[in-house]
């Protein structure tokens, strides 16, 4: 499989073109990891108050043991203690479930970030090099010498524009007919740059 043209000018646009593409994917992706940051940090809220709700909640927790062990009237002092402690459970399970759908919106937002601009850039860049590398490769396989250059100087005839073709011969139908090693040469030449092959020699 051909992947770059053997003509110059071309292979450079190729390369840079491929370069662009690899870059475009790395911005993206630096844009993504900024955009999760961002996002994740809104969470931060979330994450304290869980923090806190913990550390409240076990220290009601362990101040309701040795006060649910005085007589009497352990049970009914210890009863406010509990409930506080479950409600700065609940709040700590909040803070969490806060932070925890943040952390989800950041990664959602991070990929879409950086998935629809990669996939615009490779809708555009990807089925150019698809035909490149297709038309390439199989033009490769037909020139091996000087003799399969009539094949494509007939293509040329088919299909490079007018203007190009009128530069090498003003009746280059005839002269293909006719056996015109030169403009046969030219027009083989003109359709295998175009696809990235240099004319064999």
């Amino acid at each position: 499989m051909k992947l770059y043209s053997d003509v110059g000018v071309q292979r450079v646009g190729q390369l840079v073109g491929d370069l662009v593409f690899v870059a475009w994917v790395l911005v993206c992706v630096e844009l993504g990891l900024i955009v999760f940051k961002i996002t994740n940090a809104l969470g931060l809220p979330g994450r304290k108050a869980a923090s806190a709700g913990d550390g409240l909640a076990g220290q009601l927790r362990r101040l309701s043991e040795p006060i649910g062990k005085v007589p009497a009237v352990g049970d009914q002092l210890r009863s406010p203690i509990d409930g506080a402690a479950g409600a700065a459970g609940q709040m700590a399970q909040a803070g969490r479930d806060m932070a925890h759908a943040v952390e989800q919106l950041a990664y959602v937002l991070a990929g879409v970030t950086i998935a629809l601009p990669v996939l615009f850039a490779v809708l555009i860049w990807l089925p150019r090099r698809i035909r490149f590398s297709r038309r390439a490769t199989a033009a490769q396989r037909f020139i091996d010498s000087a003799a399969d250059l009539d094949l494509f100087a007939l293509r040329a005839m088919a299909n490079q524009p007018m203007h190009k073709l009128a530069k090498i011969s003003d009746d280059p139908v005839s002269a293909w007919r006719e056996r015109d090693q030169t403009v046969i040469a030219q027009l083989a030449t003109l359709e295998l740059r175009s696809n990235g092959i240099k004319p064999p020699t």
